[in-house]
């Protein structure tokens, strides 16, 4: 970055605008939190260190993410323990994958189901970086208006230089599903097995790099970034897999898999 941007950053910061959201931070609308204060995000990246999604630790061998950020098992790592992926901070914790569970009515056409699970090859070690998240039960509902938080590096736009990408989070409003499926919104692309948030007003939002991310409501993590309309644009919130409506796949998924291991 040359002086001048350097420059226009630190102004932008004293007028409480950060520097990232002059490049179109992917988490509209949002900022920074403290760092390691969101301890159970995980960042899902190639081997060579690109960025692609999000995820969130559900146990120290399992993650869940989106089931659309499956690039497959040998061009995929997961790093624990980040808040500026541009920057080693000594917090990381990078481990390979060992199985993804991709849901088996995953549907890309209609995003319907789009949820997978990671199994890592070695466990994470919590500490005060790193944690796990709760998930609800299954069937359980998060009420309309109720605030939720997503969170998520995304990634800047190809033509916005290079500068340090820390974490981003936004609190959001549920929307219900018939607001979310009326015809002035998603027109009945809206499935039993998603979740809408966002305001009605749009400027707040995730965005493509924040996919298979957490939406946490209540402590738990409701739901997982999966696909909208644009990006924090007004009648179109941002959509997200229902993660109460899989709570028994991945509980039954985990405890298969540990079942298999133990007859081997």
């Amino acid at each position: 970055m040359d002086l001048p941007s350097i420059l226009l950053c630190i102004l932008l910061e004293m007028l409480a605008v950060t520097c990232e959201d002059l490049v179109k931070e992917r988490i509209v609308g949002g900022y920074a939190p403290v760092p390691h204060s969101i301890k159970y995000i995980v960042s899902i990246q190639t081997t060579d260190r690109r960025h692609i999604c999000g995820g969130t630790l559900i146990n120290k061998y399992w993650v869940v993410t989106a089931a659309h950020c499956d690039v497959g098992l040998n061009r995929m790592m997961v790093v624990a323990g980040d808040y500026s992926l541009s920057i080693y901070e000594g917090t990381e914790q990078e481990i390979l994958p060992q199985l993804l569970v991709p849901h088996p009515g995953y549907n890309k056409t209609t995003n319907n189901h789009d949820i997978m699970l990671i199994k890592l090859k070695a466990p994470v070690f919590l500490n005060s970086y790193v944690s796990i998240a709760l998930l609800p039960r299954q069937g359980a509902s998060v009420s309309k208006r109720r605030m939720c938080r997503v969170s998520g590096w995304g990634y800047t736009s190809h033509n916005s230089g290079q500068i340090p990408s820390t974490l981003r989070t936004v609190t959001l409003p549920i929307v219900s599903t018939e607001k979310c499926n009326s015809s002035q919104s998603f027109n009945g692309s809206i499935t039993e097995n998603m979740l809408c948030a966002g305001y009605s007003s749009g400027g707040k939002d995730a965005c493509k790099g924040d996919s298979g991310g957490p939406l946490v409501c209540e402590g738990r993590v409701y739901g997982v970034v999966s696909w909208g309309r644009g990006c924090a644009d007004a009648q179109f919130p941002g959509v997200y897999t229902a993660v109460s409506k899989y709570r028994k796949w991945i509980d039954n998924t985990i405890f298969s898999f540990y079942s298999r291991c133990h007859e081997d």
